[in-house]
């Protein structure tokens, strides 16, 4: 059985990269196809999240076994085969490329080819370019300070920054706060 993934960028708007790939692969053949077809770097921290149909992670695969303190049990790229954790078309996945940013991209499984088997992982469409790796500081600083908050960040256009008092906190000075240990329980 071969599964077809469709990945796609939410930062480049022409990006996309289609991987045919036999279903008895590991997440780890995956992610080898991905670099290769990418031209990212394999020795990055990476991760595969297997998402519902709104794109909220559930399952984690990593890299590598990460030390966790968590009862749940690691799964790593090279022990985890693709069909034993995705049986249906239209699967979401999300792949974390830049972890200091949670960039990713898209991966959905497009299609189950019955009866066929693939020696090897192929990219069978390459449009345009990925986008970069990794970020660095500045960028990422400038990008998170230069963010527009106006009327339309808080989701109503009547919304007035003026109507703030100078805490940024609208009608907390006519509450009553106390700070004794009595009054908490």
């Amino acid at each position: 059985m071969i599964f077809r993934f469709v990945i796609i960028s939410d930062e480049v708007d022409n990006f996309k990269r289609e991987i045919k790939i036999d279903a008895d692969n590991t997440f780890y053949d995956l992610f080898k196809a991905i670099v290769d077809c990418t031209g990212f770097s394999e020795n990055e921290m990476a991760s595969f999240f297997i998402c519902d149909d709104n794109w909220r992670k559930e399952q984690e695969i990593t890299l590598v076994e990460m030390d966790t303190y968590s009862d749940e049990d690691p799964y790593t790229m090279a022990e985890c085969v693709l069909s034993d954790y995705l049986e249906d078309e239209k699967q979401k996945m999300l792949f974390v490329f830049d972890y200091l940013t949670e960039r990713a991209l898209f991966i959905e499984l497009s299609e189950i080819i019955t009866g066929k088997n693939l020696k090897r992982p192929v990219c069978t469409l390459s449009m345009g370019e990925a986008p970069r790796q990794s970020l660095n500081l500045d960028e990422v600083s400038s990008a998170s300070a230069s963010l527009d908050v106006d009327e339309t960040f808080f989701g109503d256009e009547d919304y007035n920054l003026d109507e703030l008092d100078k805490e940024g906190f609208d009608g907390l000075d006519d509450m009553e706060i106390s700070t004794e240990e009595n009054d908490l329980y």
